[in-house]
């Protein structure tokens, strides 16, 4: 069976001051139907730059697609006319932005806005895109659907904000769901909630998500595979109990010892120093090198992602830890 999505060699480039930078580098994927795959790392590090290119949604003059090749449910996307495009967002794969009250539109109900989708790729009539609305609604279990259909975004809380876009999101049914921090400024529970809903919608309809999070905690609990992203580059990407148990590349080691833990005091916590480097500045090599405490001579080059000889289907992208565990 093919992959739900394919991505290969996949490298975004933004114009800064009237030149082109590399802004992600060389990223290659594939997700399975019914999967979860988490991209993980700090803010700037171009996971949502990622989630973006796959989507076809960079600003024109601003963001390009400058290398590689993306698959949607066996359809290549990446030379596609943006008229062509549009038949694809929305039908084979579907995305929930960060946040729900600035994606979805002010003006419109919720339910002319979930209903507008299914007119355009479904051709239903209008009567039926709504009855659909607000199935769609109960779906994602928001109360009194059939009344909250002529609801506009602000007369609804942060957590059913998330529940529309996520509506929004599964109308046509797509083979993929990108979900960008979806659970961003919610609370614990109601985060909790989101994600149960997540994943009892995944298992329902054989989805392959691709989640965004900085949030390791979700990934232990929520996905099957992670890739942490730096700087652009996939630093390391493997299962997820591998990668918890004994992560390899000094950032990942530098993540997971900055996160609260409820079996370690706080006092533990070992923040990582400085800060994601400007593409503008960005180091030549191992772009992680300028904070990491294993740097060399050898990490001016950059290095490739290695499959480790004891796991093969974990990889990582420093010279330094590649080496200790061949």
């Amino acid at each position: 069976m093919s992959a739900a999505l394919s991505v290969e060699g996949l490298t975004t480039s933004l114009r800064i001051d009237g030149v082109w930078r590399d802004a992600v580098r060389d990223v290659s994927f594939e997700l399975a139907r019914g999967e979860t795959l988490a991209l993980v790392g700090e803010s700037g590090c171009g996971k949502s730059l990622t989630a973006m290119t796959v989507m076809g949604l960079l600003p024109a003059g601003v963001g390009r697609l400058s290398a590689g090749r993306i698959v949607i449910d066996g359809v290549e996307t990446s030379g596609l006319a943006e008229a062509q495009l549009e038949k694809v967002r929305g039908d084979a794969i579907g995305m929930i932005f960060q946040e729900p009250m600035t994606s979805l539109n002010p003006v419109l109900t919720v339910g002319f806005q979930i209903a507008e989708s299914l007119i355009q790729h479904r051709g239903l009539s209008r009567r039926q895109a709504r009855e659909r609305a607000r199935e769609l609604m109960e779906l994602v279990r928001i109360p009194a659907a059939a009344q909250r259909l002529d609801s506009y975004p602000h007369q609804f809380s942060g957590g059913m904000r998330q529940r529309v876009m996520i509506a929004l999101a599964i109308a046509c049914e797509p083979k993929v769901l990108i979900a960008d921090e979806p659970t961003t400024a919610l609370d614990v529970t109601v985060q909790a909630q989101v994600l149960d809903l997540l994943g009892s919608l995944q298992r329902d309809k054989g989805l392959g998500v691709l989640l965004i999070t900085h949030n390791l905690g979700v990934v232990a609990t929520n996905a099957q595979r992670v890739m942490v992203m730096y700087g652009g580059d996939v630093v390391e990407s493997g299962e997820v109990g591998a990668f918890f148990a004994n992560p390899r590349h000094p950032y990942s080691r530098a993540l997971l010892a900055a996160m609260p833990r409820v079996d370690r005091p706080t006092a533990d916590l070992s923040p990582i120093p400085g800060q994601v480097p400007t593409l503008a500045d960005m180091p030549e090599g191992c772009r992680f090198q300028s904070r990491c405490p294993l740097r060399e001579e050898a990490c001016a080059r950059r290095p490739p992602l290695t499959p480790l000889r004891d796991d093969p289907r974990h990889l990582t992208r420093c010279v330094v830890t590649a080496r200790e565990a061949s």
